[in-house]
């Protein structure tokens, strides 16, 4: 029987260790050609949008999608996990905290690829729930001791920052100022819903790895074309994915001044197909827009989880 797990069951299984590995193994996965990821597509209603991402990982028998609706009142999320042999449901999943720990989970694996091996101070734009993720996925595969958070509410921010150094453990502080969270920083991180870029290149150290999360449309920047021309690699989770929703890049490429062919993807490195960071003064970019197989990734193992603890509820259909 399909199994059906709500966001508290979700929760109580969910480690951040864990949706990483599962993300690294999807991008390894998809770049051996044994993965099919379909870049989401959207219906827009004037009140509400449904978005869908599917995709299929035969080796772990899983084909399924992810759906949700974003509506004044809200965002929600579902994961549909079925068998890729038998065609029957074998799970469905509340997503939103899935969602939140597997988009950290992939800024988390681009930088244990491309970040320095000593890098211990962050700098990170936002200070929303997804920010949440992303610090905690920095700080599990590199040896953080600082990080600098920047974000408008400054209320917001004092609460962020008092939990998140309880819960890792580091210092996590209020940053003044975007040239304040930049400068200094081994990795920078942007976490938000910005439609304008919100740092200058000239304020990355040499060697800086940065993380873009949040530009998956073309309303919104985070990263600007200065910052584009010092990046190198420019490391995105799909060619075919950026192509359609990296707003960071969109502009640029339709400028003519960066070409698709100059894009690499994150399992290309992990495979060793393609090369990462090769020197220390490198300047990387690693830009996220979110795929179905990172979510159907964790979702398998969430199901192995849920079975052998007897968690979560039997569904009377998909049989």
């Amino acid at each position: 029987m399909a199994l059906f797990l709500n966001e508290s069951e979700v929760h109580q299984l969910l480690t951040m260790p864990l949706a990483i590995e599962a993300v690294e193994e999807a991008h390894r996965e998809l770049s051996s050609g044994r993965a099919i990821d379909i870049p989401r597509q959207r219906t827009r209603l004037p009140q509400t949008a449904l978005h869908i991402l599917q995709g299929a990982l035969p080796g772990s028998d899983a084909v399924g999608y992810k759906a949700y609706t974003s509506n004044r009142s809200g965002v929600r999320f579902l994961v549909h996990l079925f068998s890729a042999s038998a065609g029957t449901l074998r799970a469905v999943f509340e997503a939103d905290y899935l969602g939140m720990m597997r988009t950290g989970a992939a800024s988390g694996v681009a930088t244990r690829w491309l970040a320095r091996p000593d890098a211990e101070v962050l700098g990170l734009f936002g200070s929303g729930w997804q920010a949440e993720g992303h610090l905690e996925a920095i700080a599990a595969v590199r040896p953080l001791r600082r990080a600098k958070v920047y974000a408008r509410n400054t209320e917001r921010l004092a609460a962020f920052c008092k939990k998140m150094s309880e819960r890792l453990q580091i210092d996590v502080v209020p940053a003044a100022s975007p040239e304040e969270t930049v400068r200094g920083s081994h990795i920078v991180s942007t976490v938000t819903t910005a439609s304008t870029p919100l740092f200058e290149a000239g304020w990355l150290e040499p060697g800086t790895h940065v993380n873009a999360a949040g530009s998956n449309s073309l309303i919104r920047r985070e990263v600007g074309e200065d910052v584009l021309k010092v990046c190198r690699p420019i490391v995105v989770d799909s060619v075919e994915t950026a192509l359609k929703e990296a707003g960071d890049l969109l502009p640029v490429l339709e400028k003519g001044r960066l070409s698709d062919r100059q894009l690499v993807e994150l399992g290309d490195i992990i495979i060793g197909r393609l090369q990462g960071r090769t020197s220390p003064e490198q300047i990387t970019l690693f830009e996220s827009q979110g795929m179905a197989i990172q979510d159907l990734a964790v979702a398998v193992r969430l199901e192995a989880l849920a079975r052998e603890k007897g968690i979560g509820v039997q569904l009377p259909y998909g049989a």
